[in-house]
C-alpha cells in the first residue's frame, strides 16, 4: 500500500482527521494531526494490521515552525509492510502517548521526551 491508499483507508476510520502523504524513498509516510495520533494508531493497529511499533524518534527543524516532527515506525507482519507516521509539533506543544495502543511505546516515548522535551 502506498501513502494515499493508507490515507483513503484511514479517513473513514478516524473522523475529522486530515491526513497528508509525505514524500519518501523507502516506504509509505503519512502526516497525522497531533490531536488524532492515538485514534489513528488504534485504526492502524486494528483496521490495517500494523501490529508492531518498532520505534519512535523525533527530528528538530529549527527555525521552522512547527519545529518538531515526532516519527513513528510501524510494521505489519501479516502484510509484510512498513509505515512511517509523522506528527508536527510546535516548540511548546505536546504529543499524547500511544502506549495504550502499543504497550512497548512508553520507553521510546520517554527517550524522545528526554532528548527533545
Amino acid at each position: 500500500m502506498d501513502a494515499q491508499a493508507i490515507i483513503d483507508t484511514l479517513t473513514p476510520l478516524v473522523p475529522g482527521a486530515s491526513f497528508e502523504a509525505a514524500p519518501s524513498v523507502d516506504f509509505a509516510t503519512v502526516y497525522v494531526p497531533v490531536e488524532h495520533i492515538v485514534a489513528t494508531c488504534q485504526a492502524l493497529r486494528d483496521g490495517l494490521n500494523f501490529e508492531v511499533h518498532t520505534e519512535i524518534t523525533c527530528a528538530d527543524y529549527l527555525p521552522r515552525s512547527p519545529r518538531y516532527e515526532v516519527v513513528y515506525h510501524l510494521l505489519s507482519v501479516s502484510k509484510r509492510q512498513r509505515l512511517r507516521v509523522k506528527v508536527r509539533v510546535g516548540a511548546n506543544g505536546t504529543v499524547p502517548t500511544v502506549q495504550s495502543v502499543w504497550g512497548g511505546a512508553g520507553w521510546p516515548e520517554r527517550e524522545v521526551w528526554d532528548m527533545f522535551g
